[in-house]
């Protein structure tokens, strides 16, 4: 990747921050009294994505930016109000310049018509006297050698005799970065009155040792006839990228108020500047305010990694797991297991393995705040396409999980999104009839729970028609006529292929093409969809996901010859039950009474086909809870041991083998099947799961 590469692709990670940053803010403008800060940062986001986009010549992302910038300028001058109208068009202008950068990024042309539209609709607002005229953004040229040649515009009237104020400016490489210019600033304080200007080249490194991370290049500037907060203002959107210091002129340096044409700058004498500042230093006039931002604390320092390094230390930490578990199974079989030293030194080893995978895993965790931010995007666009009014409530945005399922997360989360505004919300005079609040509300929530993550999407709508949606599987022969389902298995018809609830084909819905899809993606990601309803309340649809992809916690358990893992996060308790505990119902089929409850009991060596259905005073009963709440006891054959195992797909080196999640390599080197409880308590949704489950629910 070349340099400029790298430079462009720094361009669009920052792009997303501003976005983000954006977003944020255009949220926070919908409250009531929100803070006059929140559009100043909104205005500024826009400005840095357009400063930037015009040092990659990106023209269409640069023009709609300066249009959009022009209007939220209108906004925070008060010369524009902040109605729901406006807020409506500034949300579209969000989503039409995140489309934009994605564009640019994947280097393909953007919807030029949309772009059009929008545009049409700010130059609405903006009066010939507001507008600035095109932009020009002209490269700067640096001659170190000589006194300056800027090409200024023509300077303000002579202004009235006014104290002079000196600035020190020393732009750090982010300001480069981000498309500004110095000579730029250095105009716009010309405006404000005469200036003289100095280029101090005292910190420009030897070329040999020049890097761009340093530039090193400061400018000494003595104005007059400007007031403080107006020279502020200049470097309002830069303070944050440059060493920065306005304080009064000594009376011999202030430039005299003439209309002539900028005096040739002296050479000036070198003036200290505090270069090694980790943030802007403004030194404000007594007289003048406190800068806030001056005072901000300064946040950790962090570094950006290329994912894949990342991802190459994650599996280096699976292998280490893999080899943990070969010495200690050769220390085992060598009859060293039982020496103190060895024991110390092997558990020394493990829990340094297990710091390193837990440190490694968090470098990948990332917050869910981005997914949740784009689905307020999601949202508006559905309740415009259905006219239904909604908003969106979210709830636990800082949780974290692997960047991979982040990524993985967008898909699903965008179709239930969707799901529940067009099929759960009634609309508006249903809603209205029913007593309930002409706006719907869908809640968008995250938690850590067990181990694993929740995802629940919500809303307040008339819950799901069971006997339409059993219709409608009849119908498309997805089920057999008069076939006995349960509520619950239902519900699971909308997770069918081709099932569709709707008549019509909508820009929504209707296509067939739904919450299968949900379901196959989430499970590829290791985890589980799960749906609630109540008729008239609303719907629930519930995503469990484990923290990470690599590595799990797992109980290894024998069923025949053969080691399989049992997730160690489905598992409750172990247990040899005791004669009076066990109950038989019918042929073959068992009932554990555990602290008061009935619980179906799995023989998991039968399941698999591994052997015949053993005696339960010869095995072990492991009582599990699984992410829909429901419990089992699995009986196997022995417990060997409790171990982190790295997790090897199956489907993709095999294939997919139902009650199986995935596959591992244990110490000996066999590979060991990773046990899908859920799956596995699923298919007691027969006749006879049912007939268990009402009996266990009867107590």
């Amino acid at each position: 990747m070349s340099d400029m590469d790298e430079f462009r692709e720094m361009f669009f990670v920052e792009c997303d921050e501003l976005l983000e940053v954006l977003a944020n803010g255009l949220r926070q403008m919908e409250a009531p009294g929100f803070d006059k800060e929140t559009v100043h940062a909104v205005f500024r986001a826009v400005h840095s994505v357009k400063g930037g986009a015009a040092a990659f010549g990106l023209t269409t992302l640069v023009t709609f930016a300066h249009r959009f910038e022009t209007v939220l300028d209108l906004v925070r001058s008060d010369r524009l109000e902040v109605t729901p109208q406006i807020m409506a068009l500034a949300h579209r202008c969000s989503d039409c310049l995140t489309d934009l950068v994605t564009s640019a990024r994947a280097q393909v042309d953007p919807d030029e018509s949309r772009v059009d539209a929008l545009l049409s609709e700010l130059d609405a607002l903006i009066t010939p006297e507001d507008d600035e005229g095109p932009i020009e953004f002209v490269p700067l040229t640096l001659d170190f050698g000589g006194p300056l040649d800027f090409d200024l515009p023509p300077p303000m009237p002579a202004a009235p005799p006014a104290p002079g104020l000196e600035i020190a400016m020393t732009p750090g490489h982010q300001l480069y970065r981000s498309g500004n210019d110095p000579q730029a600033l250095i105009a716009a304080l010309h405006k404000l009155g005469p200036v003289a200007v100095a280029l101090e080249t005292a910190g420009v490194a030897a070329l040999a040792d020049w890097s761009p991370e340093e530039p090193g290049l400061a400018w000494r500037i003595t104005i007059t006839g400007a007031s403080y907060d107006d020279v502020a203002a200049v470097f309002e959107f830069v303070e944050d990228c440059c060493a920065l210091t306005i304080s009064e002129a000594p009376v011999e340096d202030r430039p005299e108020p003439c209309d002539d044409p900028l005096p040739e700058p002296a050479p000036a004498p070198p003036v200290a500047v505090a270069v090694e500042a980790p943030g802007p230093t403004v030194v404000p006039p007594a007289n003048a305010p406190a800068n806030a931002s001056a005072e901000a604390p300064q946040s950790a320092a962090t570094i950006r990694v290329a994912l894949d390094r990342v991802d190459r230390l994650m599996n280096m930490i699976g292998e280490l797991v893999i080899k943990e578990a070969m010495l200690s199974q050769v220390i085992q079989t060598a009859g060293l297991h039982e020496q103190p030293d060895v024991v110390a030194g092997l558990d020394a080893i493990r829990q340094l393995a297990g710091d390193i995978q837990e440190s490694v895993m968090s470098i990948r965790a990332q917050p869910l705040k981005l997914v949740f931010q784009r689905m307020h995007r999601i949202l508006r666009e559905a309740a415009d396409a259905t006219g239904k009014p909604v908003r969106l409530v979210t709830i636990g945005e800082q949780t974290e999980v692997d960047k991979t399922m982040i990524e993985r997360l967008i898909d699903p989360l965008t179709h239930m999104i969707r799901n529940s505004v067009d099929h759960g919300l009634e609309d508006s005079v249903t809603r209205q009839r029913l007593g309930k609040p002409v706006e719907g509300t869908i809640t968008l929530s995250a938690a850590h729970r067990s181990g694993r993550v929740q995802i629940e999407v919500s809303d307040d709508g008339g819950g799901i028609n069971r006997p339409r949606v059993r219709q409608i599987a009849e119908d498309r022969g997805l089920i057999a006529p008069g076939a006995n389902l349960s509520p619950a298995e239902i519900d699971q018809l909308l997770f069918l292929p081709g099932f569709s609830s709707k008549d019509e084909v909508s820009a929504l819905s209707g296509r067939g093409v739904g919450l299968d899809v949900v379901r196959r993606e989430i499970m590829a990601l290791g985890g589980r969809v799960m749906i609630q309803s109540t008729e008239g309340v609303g719907t629930t649809f519930s995503i469990a996901l484990p923290l990470t992809l690599a590595v799990l916690e797992g109980m290894l358990i024998q069923l025949g010859d053969q080691t399989m893992v049992l997730p160690i996060t489905a598992v409750q308790e172990t247990l040899r039950p005791e004669d009076r505990m066990l109950h038989g119902v019918g042929h073959g089929t068992r009932l554990l009474s555990n602290r008061g409850e009935l619980i179906p009991i799995i023989d998991l060596g039968a399941t698999f086909g591994l052997e015949a259905p053993g005696a339960l005073d010869s095995g072990v009963l492991i009582v599990v809870e699984t992410d829909s709440r429901k419990r089992a006891a699995f009986r196997v054959d022995g417990i060997f041991d409790q171990r982190q195992v790295v997790i090897k797909s199956l489907e993709q080196n095999y294939g997919r083998v139902p009650g199986v999640s995935a596959a591992t390599i244990l110490g000996d080197g066999k590979i060991a099947l990773i046990i899908d409880p859920e799956e596995i308590v699923l298919s007691l949704s027969n006749d006879q799961g049912r007939r268990l489950a009402a009996m266990a629910s009867n107590g």
